[in-house]
C-alpha cells in the first residue's frame, strides 16, 4: 500500500471511531425547548396510556457504545488495520497461518509417516487409510474432478480406470507430486482441407461411426498425429497423448468438439502438490485415487 492511501486509510478510519464518541456525547446533552427530564415529549398513544417520556439514555447502553470505541482503539493499536502500521504484536496471516500448520503438523504428521511406511497398494485396501485420502481429496482435488471423483469437461474421470499418463500407483504418485501439463497442438492450418476426413477417421478409431469413406483421412493422420496418438491411436501416457479407441473423450467425442479439438488444440493443467502437502500426504492421497477405479468392495 502507497503511502497515501496508507494515511488515508488510518485517517478515515480514526475520524470514523472519534465520530461515533462525539455523536454519543453530543446526542447526551439537553437541548433548549426540550421537555424536563422525566416529562412527556407530546407524544403519546392509545389514550394516554402510552407516553413518549424524555429520560436519558440508560448509563449502561452508553458504557457499552464507550466501550466498543475503547475495544477499536485498542484493537487497532495492537493489530495491523491502520494502512501499513503493523500493530505492537507484529501479528500477520502469514504467521498465523504457519503457526496453525506447525501444531497440525506436530498433530497429524506421525500419522501420515506411519502410512508412508506402507505401500500404495496395501493402502488402497484400508478402510480407515481411504477415509483420510478421501478427506484430502475433498479438500484439494474435488473441485476440478468432482466430490464423485467423476470429472468433467476437461477434467478426467478418476473411476473408470482410463488414465491419461497412466494408472500405476507410481505414476499417480508423480502426477501428484509433479502435476501434468497436457498440450494437444492446433492442427488445423496443418491439415488443411483433410481436416473433415481425420475427423472421421478419429472418430471410427472408438466405432464412434463405421469406415471412413475418405481414404485421406488416415493419410492426414498418419502424417499429423501418429507421432502422439501411435498409429493405432492408442495414445502415449509418457505424452499424455489419450487412447482415440475406448470411446472415452476429455472434452467430449461429437464431430464437432472433436473438430473443435483439432482446429484450436487443448491445454490442460494439472497443478503439482509437492511443495503444498508433502510426500507424506500425497502418498495417502495416491493410494485413494488408486482405489477409485479398485473394485475391493470398500
Amino acid at each position: 500500500m502507497t503511502t497515501f492511501w496508507s494515511w488515508f486509510v488510518t485517517i478515515v478510519t480514526l475520524a470514523n471511531i472519534l465520530g461515533c464518541l462525539w455523536l454519543i456525547r453530543w446526542t447526551a446533552k439537553p437541548r433548549a425547548g426540550e421537555a424536563p427530564v422525566g416529562e412527556t415529549t407530546g407524544h403519546t398513544w392509545d389514550e394516554g396510556t402510552l407516553a413518549d417520556l424524555n429520560n436519558p439514555m440508560p448509563r449502561w447502553w452508553l458504557w457499552m457504545f464507550y466501550g466498543t470505541i475503547a475495544f477499536g482503539l485498542i484493537y487497532l493499536t495492537l493489530y495491523p488495520g491502520l494502512g501499513n502500521y503493523r500493530g505492537l504484536l507484529g501479528w500477520t496471516q502469514e504467521g498465523q497461518w504457519e503457526r496453525e500448520m506447525e501444531v497440525a503438523e506436530q498433530r497429524y504428521g506421525p500419522i501420515f509417516a506411519a502410512y508412508a511406511e506402507r505401500s500404495v497398494r496395501d493402502l488402497a485396501r484400508d478402510r480407515e487409510a481411504l477415509r483420510v485420502g478421501r478427506s484430502l481429496f475433498a479438500s484439494y482435488c474435488s473441485q476440478c474432478h468432482g466430490s464423485d471423483a467423476q470429472g468433467g469437461m476437461g477434467f478426467p474421470n478418476l473411476t473408470d480406470g482410463v488414465w491419461q499418463w497412466g494408472g500405476e500407483p507410481e505414476q499417480i504418485m508423480t502426477t501428484l507430486m509433479r502435476g501434468r501439463q497436457a498440450v494437444m497442438p492446433a492442427l488445423g492450418a496443418v491439415l488443411g482441407d483433410d481436416l473433415d476426413a481425420v475427423v472421421e477417421y478419429v472418430m471410427s478409431l472408438s466405432g464412434a461411426v463405421p469406415e471412413p469413406s475418405d481414404p485421406a483421412g488416415r493419410t492426414a493422420y498418419m502424417r499429423a498425429c501418429v507421432a502422439c496418438h501411435g498409429p493405432e491411436g492408442k495414445g502415449n501416457p509418457l505424452l499424455g497423448a489419450p487412447d482415440l479407441t475406448n470411446g472415452v473423450w476429455l472434452y467430449g467425442g461429437s464431430a464437432g468438439v472433436i473438430r473443435q479439438t483439432i482446429v484450436q488444440g487443448r491445454n490442460g493443467v494439472m497443478p503439482a502438490f509437492a511443495d503444498f502437502l508433502g510426500e507424506d500426504r500425497l502418498h495417502v492421497l495416491t493410494a485413494y485415487v488408486y482405489s477409485l477405479s479398485l473394485d475391493n468392495g470398500l
